[in-house]
């Protein structure tokens, strides 16, 4: 039932996220005039919690950029293939950038490799739920 469920949710869920990444939070109002690359890692979310901001808000933002990319690590339901981790990461790793490379490209956000880690490590913990899931109570989530 539970895989049922997620493999019937991750395609919207999937859409809606692309649509947050690449015109949600007024992109489109709000493009930026230089494409900007950010591809120092940990140095940008270090420069960010400088920047004035409330800590709450870089908090909100750090964790979302993890909590949203979770659910990936649950493909192994609905592509098998995705399965193992080194499967799960590349296919990722690929997918992210390229979206990152169109908000870049697009000027509807920054390619930043900070966002690039987090949401990878988003899914690598989705992973790990997964793999205890699937260790745990595996005979409980029926296909």
């Amino acid at each position: 039932m539970l895989k049922k469920f997620y493999q019937f949710i991750i395609y919207p869920y999937t859409l809606l996220l692309l649509y947050l990444m690449l015109f949600g939070f007024g992109r489109i109002d709000a493009r930026y005039p230089d494409p900007t690359l950010r591809l120092e890692p940990v140095i940008s979310t270090v420069q960010f919690t400088k920047s004035g901001l409330p800590w709450i808000y870089i908090v909100k933002i750090v964790l979302g950029n993890i909590i949203m990319f979770i659910p990936f690590g649950f493909l192994g339901w609905s592509f098998p293939k995705l399965r193992t981790l080194k499967n799960l990461m590349f296919n990722f790793l690929s997918a992210i950038i390229i979206v990152e490379a169109l908000q870049y490209f697009t000027r509807l956000g920054i390619f930043e490799v900070d966002d690039i880690i987090l949401n990878t490590f988003g899914v690598f913990l989705g992973w790990k739920i997964y793999r205890y899931i699937e260790t745990h109570y595996g005979r409980f989530v029926t296909k």
